[in-house]
């Protein structure tokens, strides 16, 4: 397998530390809100990569953390931190805050068949984890304490802007006015290891330290869960864009700086989703999650699908017209895979063929436009009898996961008719009383049950997704 290393700025082929099995570490979400559609892009590309390299062969243990804790509004570790924005933003404690939107966050990976890792981790978990790493770090002169909080010394590493290919320099210049940066710090890009009570007096979440009681930074999380679950040496990271600097690029430094030796051999990295104002995120524009799409009468896989007709590290494009037309296109091929018939035997030479061609756009940077080519070349090829066409979509969609020969359960049981209009005709009294608290109540316990409400002119309509 081929894939852009971004350590290396090229494309490189895939050569495991040990022969047959991949380490493979994914950065998790922030459970401080619902996940926009742009972050879950990010989660495809990684679950594309995991199967496919299950696919071929490879035994993969993929590990992922959930950031809890320690994650601050701003990047170079000022502002709060965000569990506790949450907290404050919906009244409850930042623990309530972060199961429900993991629980969310899991849904919505379910939605769009997701694999959820082997190995999911808390950062607040692992507090042990952080505390042995930061502390070899002191010792050994690569960080230092500074009015009660732990800094890394980014001056200490010489290899510091390696994968982002910047230098200190040019950030200080790119460095807009109205950042704050913190003060107690020795150089400007060093980062915090640990906070304590020195930094933010009215974090809910603490733990007793060598330094005072607080709380970690974000990027020691990553290191800490890695090296628990996987070891001291990594085959893949994966990503967002935006986390190469400084995130991941903290992450290196931090985790050699303690290891002594060089710690993850591909950095891979996906691209941002950008709508009409740019980089999709949850303060820019309309706030799109799985969910929403779904309201407005889209298949979250039809989401997948026009993910999966862009190269990974580049950039997509949404639009509505664009959904629209994945949407279209997705019905039309599930309705062209299910008029296929059953007719003969597997024709092994012919599914070899197409397998290996399929085989080869997966080793080619997981060329999934290619992939979807390569079955819609399969539909027309009349050489092909209906029973190998469907073996080999099975197979193909073991990775694309796209449900391509699940069939659609389109009519309800009339239990289940009485059920969703008895919960409309009450949905319909909480709005009249102007109780929309219960009226959303209502609406999203059906959409977790995959049943979606749409109000039109002539009343409330539903449909069932899944």
């Amino acid at each position: 397998m081929k894939l852009y290393n971004t350590l290396h700025k090229k494309v490189e082929e895939f050569v495991p530390i040990e022969e047959g099995k991949v380490k493979m570490y994914t950065c998790g979400p922030t459970v401080y809100h619902y996940a926009h559609i742009g972050n879950l892009r990010t989660y495809i590309s990684e679950d594309i990569l995991e199967k496919s390299l299950k696919y071929l062969g490879y035994d993969v243990t993929r590990v992922m953390n959930i950031t809890d804790v320690g994650h601050l509004v701003g990047d170079g570790d000022t502002g709060e931190d965000k569990m506790a924005v949450a907290s404050k933003r919906e009244n409850k404690s930042s623990m309530e805050i972060a199961k429900f939107y993991t629980e969310a966050f899991k849904s919505d990976c379910d939605k769009l068949n997701i694999r959820w890792p082997d190995i999911v981790s808390p950062a607040t978990e692992n507090i042990n984890e952080y505390i042995k790493i930061i502390s070899k770090l002191l010792e050994s002169g690569y960080a230092y304490i500074e009015n009660g909080n732990v800094y890394y010394d980014t001056t200490k590493f010489p290899n510091y802007y390696e994968l982002s290919g910047r230098n200190a320099e040019d950030l200080m210049v790119a460095v807009r006015d109205d950042i704050n940066i913190d003060n107690a710090k020795r150089n400007p890009f060093d980062f915090g290891l640990w906070f304590t009570n020195s930094k933010f007096d009215n974090q809910e979440l603490q733990w007793d330290s060598p330094w005072g009681r607080g709380y970690p930074g974000w990027h020691i999380e990553c290191s800490g869960i890695s090296m628990k679950y996987l070891g001291e040496r990594l085959d893949i990271h994966c990503g967002a864009e935006d986390a190469i600097f400084p995130h991941h690029t903290n992450e290196i430094a931090q985790s050699e700086a303690y290891l002594g030796h060089k710690w993850c051999n591909y950095w891979v990295h996906l691209g941002f989703l950008n709508d009409k104002n740019g980089k999709m995120s949850k303060s820019n524009g309309e706030f799109l999650t799985v969910s929403l799409l779904q309201e407005k009468g889209y298949n979250p896989l039809a989401y997948r699908y026009l993910c999966l007709n862009s190269y990974y590290h580049n950039a997509l494009t949404f639009s509505y017209d664009i959904l629209n037309g994945a949407q279209n296109e997705y019905d039309k091929l599930k309705k062209r895979i299910s008029s296929i018939k059953e007719d003969g035997n597997v024709d092994k030479n012919i599914f070899n063929n197409y397998i290996d061609r399929f085989k080869e756009a997966l080793n080619n940077e997981l060329n999934t436009s290619m992939c979807l080519t390569i079955i819609y070349e399969l539909l027309k090829d009349n050489n092909v009898n209906g029973t190998t066409k469907l073996k080999i979509i099975e197979d193909i969609d073991r990775v694309l996961s796209l449900d391509l020969l699940k069939e659609e359960k389109k009519d309800v049981d009339k239990e289940l008719e009485l059920y969703i209009n008895d919960m409309i005709s009450k949905r319909n009294d909480a709005k009249k009383n102007k109780d929309y608290e219960l009226a959303d109540k209502i609406r999203n316990e059906l959409l977790e049950k995959g049943i979606v409400l749409k109000d039109t002119r002539e009343g409330t309509i539903f449909e069932i997704v899944k």
